[in-house]
Protein backbone atom coordinates (compact mmCIF):
# COMPACT_ATOMS: atom_id res chain seq x y z
CA UNK A 1 0.00 0.00 0.00
CA UNK A 2 1.25 3.24 -0.76
CA UNK A 3 2.10 5.76 1.77
CA UNK A 4 -0.89 8.00 0.69
CA UNK A 5 -3.09 5.33 0.73
CA UNK A 6 -1.73 4.21 4.01
CA UNK A 7 -2.39 7.30 5.49
CA UNK A 8 -6.25 7.98 4.34
CA UNK A 9 -7.05 4.38 5.66
CA UNK A 10 -5.42 5.25 9.37
CA UNK A 11 -7.45 8.47 8.92
CA UNK A 12 -10.85 6.47 8.31
CA UNK A 13 -10.13 4.40 10.37
CA UNK A 14 -9.65 6.61 13.25
CA UNK A 15 -12.76 8.60 11.89
CA UNK A 16 -14.71 5.22 12.19
CA UNK A 17 -13.31 4.02 15.59
CA UNK A 18 -14.37 7.22 17.19
CA UNK A 19 -18.10 7.10 16.24
CA UNK A 20 -18.05 3.70 17.74
CA UNK A 21 -20.45 3.00 20.35
CA UNK A 22 -20.92 -0.75 20.49
CA UNK A 23 -18.85 -1.59 23.69
CA UNK A 24 -17.66 -5.14 22.14
CA UNK A 25 -16.16 -4.07 18.87
CA UNK A 26 -14.40 -1.67 21.00
CA UNK A 27 -12.97 -4.37 22.76
CA UNK A 28 -12.02 -6.26 20.37
CA UNK A 29 -10.36 -4.01 18.62
CA UNK A 30 -8.57 -3.35 22.05
CA UNK A 31 -7.98 -7.04 22.36
CA UNK A 32 -6.24 -7.18 18.97
CA UNK A 33 -4.54 -3.90 19.09
CA UNK A 34 -2.94 -5.33 22.97
CA UNK A 35 -1.95 -8.97 21.39
CA UNK A 36 -0.25 -7.63 18.14
CA UNK A 37 3.89 -8.39 19.24
CA UNK A 38 6.63 -8.71 17.26
CA UNK A 39 6.55 -12.41 18.58
CA UNK A 40 5.37 -15.49 16.91
CA UNK A 41 2.12 -16.59 19.55
CA UNK A 42 2.97 -20.39 18.41
CA UNK A 43 6.24 -20.24 20.45
CA UNK A 44 4.55 -18.92 23.55
CA UNK A 45 2.09 -21.89 23.89
CA UNK A 46 2.89 -25.07 25.65
CA UNK A 47 3.89 -28.46 24.05
CA UNK A 48 0.29 -29.63 25.49
CA UNK A 49 -1.09 -26.68 23.56
CA UNK A 50 0.69 -27.26 20.52
CA UNK A 51 -0.07 -30.62 20.52
CA UNK A 52 -3.98 -30.35 20.69
CA UNK A 53 -3.96 -27.76 18.19
CA UNK A 54 -2.34 -30.48 15.55
CA UNK A 55 -4.74 -33.11 16.74
CA UNK A 56 -7.59 -30.51 16.02
CA UNK A 57 -5.96 -29.83 12.77
CA UNK A 58 -6.32 -33.28 12.22
CA UNK A 59 -8.91 -33.93 12.81
CA UNK A 60 -10.61 -31.24 10.17
CA UNK A 61 -8.46 -32.61 7.65
CA UNK A 62 -10.15 -36.06 8.47
CA UNK A 63 -13.32 -34.54 8.15
CA UNK A 64 -13.99 -34.87 11.82
CA UNK A 65 -14.87 -31.49 12.62
CA UNK A 66 -18.07 -29.11 12.66
CA UNK A 67 -19.59 -25.96 11.14
CA UNK A 68 -19.72 -23.13 13.08
CA UNK A 69 -23.42 -23.21 12.34
CA UNK A 70 -23.86 -26.89 13.87
CA UNK A 71 -22.20 -25.62 17.08
CA UNK A 72 -24.48 -22.65 17.94
CA UNK A 73 -27.63 -24.69 17.29
CA UNK A 74 -26.03 -27.33 19.78
CA UNK A 75 -24.86 -24.85 22.01
CA UNK A 76 -26.36 -21.43 22.02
Amino acid sequence: MKAIDLNSTKLELIKWISSLNDDKVLELINSFRISKTDKDWWEELSNQQKKEIEMSLKDLDEGKGISSEEFWKKHG
